[in-house]
């Protein structure tokens, strides 16, 4: 039995088919948005670091140092290749004994004024921590209940307890029941949110970096971990679909 002719009523025009002139100026121009818009803020960013440390730089080099001084046009990023170089000759001399005891006698002069030495104590320990590479803050990623049981939020998960805290809280001397300090980031800004405390068992941790949760926050979930730009990284299959 050999198939007929398709019925004229059913085969769609040509015209139909073939996207119009509208349709391809718009999705061009997304795909332009996608490309360019993260450039753009990348260098407005970039830009603007590098405008601020040069503003709080330059005015400390005297002007026979400054390149501006010499060239009719400014020098942007001066600024902060001295302060690159100057931190790094600093962290240099304090890493000998010499350095490590002008370090101890400012810190005693500090130590005497009553404002300023709570202030650098607290910022000090704050740098001491994030920038510790055998800390431990802030390198997993959890789950917990959030704002009510059944609804589950992401958290960073920090360290455990002082004892002078987890004494004082609920089950925080159960043996393996450890209170444990967690992050959870708002959306879409993750530097602000709420620190609080709460048992480890109530605590998922996830196997998933720092940065893909970050990610998966400021995206409001549309970049999920495991993906790049919205789409799987190479190497990730995707699920069969289902028949």
């Amino acid at each position: 039995m050999t198939a007929g002719p398709p019925d004229p009523r059913l085969v769609l025009p040509t015209e139909i088919l073939r996207p119009t002139w509208g349709a391809r100026l718009r999705r061009y121009f997304l795909t332009g948005l996608v490309i360019a818009a993260p450039l753009a803020i990348t260098a407005s960013v970039t830009w603007w670091f590098i405008n601020f440390i040069d503003g709080l730089v330059k005015p400390l080099i005297p002007n026979s140092y400054l390149p501006d001084s010499y060239l009719p046009y400014p020098i942007p990023g001066f600024g902060l290749i001295i302060a690159l170089i100057g931190l790094t000759l600093l962290g240099f001399l304090t890493a000998n004994l010499v350095g490590r005891s002008l370090l101890r006698a400012g810190e005693a002069i500090l130590d005497r004024m009553p404002v300023v030495r709570s202030l650098y104590k607290g910022v000090k320990q704050v740098f001491e921590t994030i920038f510790s590479q055998s800390g431990t803050s802030f390198r997993k990623v959890g789950m917990v209940q959030f704002p009510q049981p059944g609804m589950w939020s992401i958290v960073f998960i920090a360290q455990e307890a002082a004892p002078e805290i987890a004494g004082r809280l609920p089950d925080g001397q159960e043996p393996g029941d450890q209170q444990i300090g967690v992050f959870l980031p708002c959306t879409p800004n993750p530097t602000t949110g709420f620190f609080f405390y709460l048992p480890r068992r109530e605590v998922v941790e996830l196997s998933i970096s720092v940065e893909d949760g970050a990610k998966l926050i400021m995206s409001a979930g549309l970049i999920q971990p495991g993906e790049q730009n919205g789409k799987p990284k190479s190497g990730t299959e995707l699920p069969a679909p289902v028949a």
